[in-house]
Order: structure tokens, then C-alpha cells, then sequence
């Protein structure tokens, strides 16, 4: 993969931030204290430099959760005013966070019976697992072939939103409620989708609109929070205009586009590789995950169209999982009332303006990050305050709401996506203990719906969440606004139970 030999070395430019030298392009940007910086392997590096030297790539900026990923790291903003890169997308298009904010004090969740009971009625309504969709769930909403069309190009327009029993309203606090095609209008993705219908591996269209309000498997995962909000006077009004209430419960998910956006990169992937293979093209860092297509040709306008289709299917999975999370906590807790505080998404290439001119934004594993006063919220809840950043942690140490600081702009307005991991899958099994794995989690009095917790998905398996932080403010990207503490977590237990 490495088109150099010599070991990677970063250069330190103060306390939380790097660079990264290249041999033919300018250095890429480093977010990380020396502890976090350590946690970046060789291979990571290297993607990283691949990445920043491919065609029409103008920045690459590598945050404190990056590992090794497609093509790009995962954890890392790459930028192309000429150029659209599905690897630094990925194959889970637009996988992104939403919080829930619920009127529930703290304390009608001390009860561990309680949070049994809730723990059964989300599982009877949201599915976990591959393949899983909501015919594997007695309180399923139904989700038709015509239905699934209307939403994948719609997104969450007020007639989607009807039909599923979405709050129409909050389609407002999504980062984005719909994307449109590759020329900017809805028509693009309704011919585009008319052309997938007919391919084979879109044979099963169908059955992914049946995937709609669940949460798949891997890292994926719902959470159940209490909320503290940092003590200074910022940090407080802030949480004001985000909705958080402090020391109330609420309700963290982390979810993509599941099989239907799977399906659409892989099958992007298999396309534009076939035509690197046919043409000769030389691959950058020799890595067919780095595939790639000149904006206005007809490669990208199918990459961007299918991104959208995903992407818009991302949106209503999570806009209708909240709708039945909230409905799990109505029936186990009458009167319980609830509001979306966000939807942001972390595996997504937009266009945005850079250095004054359009350009597209990668952000693989990265989650965008605009302060207060950013020309792009004009006319949103959040134009005077910075958006929320939802960062995921780990349920042992908790998760955390920040904004960002006008700092946010040498890292192209972006931020890490969470902890990031610093086990792989495989080495986490081999190396973890399962028994150590449960009494810990236990010790913190936080439940889960499966017999054994994931070995692969321990806290363990995560970088240091508090030095992931740490970074993040030290660089001064952002602020902490509050944390999130888990009582209970909703994971893929089919696995956790072989």
C-alpha cells in the first residue's frame, strides 16, 4: 500500500496539534496531545499520506480517534474542490449520532426493574444485528417498497415524517433532513434510483426498507443517559439553546444507512475499481479503496447520487428510532414526553466553501464542527451558539455534548467521531476478558441487553476517552458543554450470545 519505506515521523506544533510531512504535497493537519499521538500506528500514518497525496486533494487532517480505515483513516477530514473519494466516505453511508432529550429526572431510572422493562420495549420495537429489520420485532412499524422509495429520495420531508409518526418538527434539528442529487434536485435521485431498481445487487430493496428504525450490529449501539451539564456560565446557556436538562435522562444512538447504504458503496467500490482495472489507472498508494472520480463526469454523478439516496435513508433510521424510543419510555413510563436535541452525521462528503471556493468535504470518522456565527447556521436553533457536537465515548466513561470554538477552523471545522479504537476487533477477543468485561460494567451499575457485553465493543477496545477530550479542547476545537452517563445499553447481542 506504502508508496514510501521510511518510518513516518510527526513533528509536534504544540501541545495537541502535529503535522505530518508528505514527500510531494504540503503537511497534514494533527490533532492530538503526544499520548493520542502514540495511538497512531504506521499503517495509519501511511493511509493518511496516501490520502493527501491523491489526485485533486487539497487537505487531509488526521483527528485524535483515527485507525486504520478505507483507504483513508477512519477519523480523518480529506478535502477535493476537483475530485469525490467513496473510501473516505465508507461503506456505512451517513453513520451518524442523535440525542434525545426526555423530561425524566435521574432518578425514574434508578431502578433496575425499570430499566429492564425499557431495555424489552425498545428491543420489541428497534432491532439489533445484521440483517435484522423490523419483521424481527413484535411492535414493528410498517415499512413498504413505496414508502421506502419516497424516503430514500424525500429524506425526512413532512410527508415521510407523517407516515412513520416522526415529530415533523424534527427534521429542524438535523444537521441535514435531506440531500439531494448530484445536480442539486430530487429528480436526479429519483432517476438514479429507477436505474439501481433494475441492477442486481438492488434485487433486495425491499427487504434493506425493512432495516428502517433499527440499529445493526458493530459499533452501532443506543444508550440510555443521564445528563450533567458542565458547571461554567457558558456551558450552561449553551446547554439552554441545545434543550439539555441536567440530571435528566436521555437517549444517545449511533447508526448509519445499514444494508441499503452498504449495498450502494460496495457496489460504487466494485463499479469505479472494474474501471481503474480496465483504464490502467494508477491507484494512489496503490490502495483500491483510494478509487476516485473527476467531479462532472458521469462516475461521480452516480457516487453522489447513491451517497444521497443513502444518506437520506441514514436520516429517517434515526429520525424513526427516536420516534420508538420514545414511544418504549411512554409505554414503561406514562406521560413521558421528549425532544430531538440533535442528528449529526460522522461518514459523509458535502460541499462546503473552503478558502472561498466550493469544495468537497470528506469527513470519514469525523463530525462537522461550526461555532457560533458560522455563515452555514444562518437561519438554524443554533446560528448564535454553535451546533452540538455528539461525541461517543465508551458506557464505562461516558460520552459528551461539546460546540465548537472558533479554533474549529485549522481543522477545517471538523472534529473526531468518538473515542476512536485502539484494539482491533480480532486482538480485543484474543486479548480481553469476557468475565472482567461484564463485572466492570456492572460495578457501574449500567445494564445491557446482552448475556455477555461484546468482547470487541469493551470499553478496553477504545482509546482514553479523557485525553481524546483533552485534545479536542487543548487544540482549542471545541468546548465541553455536558456528559453523558450511561444506565443502559442496547447493542448487537447475537453475537454476544453465540
Amino acid at each position: 500500500m506504502s508508496a514510501q519505506s521510511a518510518p513516518v515521523r510527526l513533528i509536534p506544533t504544540g501541545e495537541a496539534t502535529a503535522m505530518l510531512p508528505t514527500a510531494t504535497t504540503k503537511p497534514i493537519t494533527v490533532i492530538g496531545t503526544q499520548a493520542i499521538r502514540e495511538t497512531f500506528d504506521e499503517v495509519c500514518l501511511q493511509q493518511a499520506i496516501n490520502s493527501m497525496q491523491a489526485p485533486g486533494v487539497t487537505d487531509v487532517i488526521l483527528n485524535p480517534d483515527a485507525h486504520l480505515g478505507y483507504g483513508a483513516p477512519v477519523g480523518c477530514v480529506m478535502i477535493s474542490p476537483t475530485h469525490i473519494y467513496p473510501g473516505p466516505v465508507g461503506v456505512d453511508i451517513k453513520c451518524s449520532m442523535s440525542l434525545l432529550q426526555l423530561d425524566l429526572p435521574a432518578e425514574a431510572v434508578d431502578d433496575r426493574k425499570t430499566r429492564r422493562a425499557l431495555i424489552s420495549a425498545i428491543c420489541q420495537r428497534t432491532p439489533t444485528g445484521a440483517g435484522k429489520g423490523q419483521r424481527n420485532v413484535t411492535k414493528s412499524r410498517s415499512v413498504n417498497r413505496t414508502l421506502g422509495k419516497q424516503l430514500v429520495v424525500e429524506g425526512a420531508s413532512q410527508s415521510v415524517c407523517e407516515q412513520l409518526g416522526i415529530p415533523s418538527e424534527w427534521a429542524e434539528y438535523c444537521e441535514d433532513a435531506f440531500h439531494v442529487g448530484h445536480d442539486e434536485s430530487q429528480s436526479a435521485l429519483e432517476a438514479r434510483l429507477d436505474v439501481l431498481l433494475e441492477q442486481r445487487h438492488m434485487s433486495n430493496f425491499s427487504d434493506k426498507m425493512s432495516q428502517l428504525g433499527s440499529y445493526g450490529g458493530g459499533n452501532h449501539f443506543g444508550e440510555c443517559e443521564v445528563v450533567s451539564v458542565d458547571d461554567s456560565n457558558l456551558a450552561r446557556e449553551v446547554a439552554d439553546v441545545f434543550g439539555l436538562r441536567d440530571n435528566h435522562v436521555a437517549f444517545l444512538s449511533h447508526c448509519g444507512s445499514r444494508g441499503f447504504g452498504h449495498n450502494l458503496a460496495s457496489g460504487q467500490f466494485k463499479t469505479l475499481q472494474a474501471k481503474f482495472d480496465r483504464w490502467g489507472i494508477p491507484l494512489p498508494g496503490r490502495d483500491r479503496e483510494l478509487v476516485y472520480a473527476p467531479l462532472g463526469t458521469s462516475e461521480a454523478n452516480d457516487y453522489l447520487d447513491d451517497m444521497a439516496l443513502g444518506a437520506n435513508f441514514a436520516t429517517v433510521n434515526h429520525l424513526m428510532i427516536n420516534a420508538l424510543v420514545l414511544e418504549a419510555f411512554q409505554e414503561v413510563i406514562p406521560g413521558t414526553t421528549g425532544r430531538l436535541v440533535y442528528f449529526i452525521s460522522h461518514n459523509i462528503a458535502k460541499k462546503e466553501i473552503v478558502d472561498s471556493q466550493p469544495a468537497w468535504v470528506h469527513r470519514k470518522g469525523a463530525t462537522r464542527a461550526y461555532p457560533a456565527g458560522h455563515h452555514a447556521l444562518r437561519g438554524t436553533p443554533f446560528a448564535n451558539s454553535g451546533h452540538p457536537i455528539l461525541l461517543p465515548g465508551n458506557p464505562r466513561d461516558g460520552s459528551a455534548v461539546m460546540v465548537a470554538d472558533a479554533g474549529a477552523s485549522k481543522s477545517r471545522f471538523s472534529v473526531n467521531h468518538g473515542a476512536g479504537r485502539v484494539l482491533g476487533r480480532r486482538q480485543a477477543k484474543r486479548t480481553l476478558n469476557q468475565s472482567t468485561i461484564d463485572s466492570e460494567l456492572d460495578q457501574h451499575d449500567i445494564l445491557s441487553n446482552c448475556r455477555q457485553y461484546p468482547m470487541d465493543e469493551a470499553p478496553a477496545a477504545y482509546k482514553d476517552f479523557e485525553e481524546v477530550l483533552r485534545s479536542v479542547k487543548t487544540a482549542n476545537l471545541a468546548s465541553e458543554v455536558a456528559r453523558l452517563k450511561a444506565r443502559f445499553v442496547i447493542k448487537d447481542s447475537s453475537k454476544a450470545d453465540d
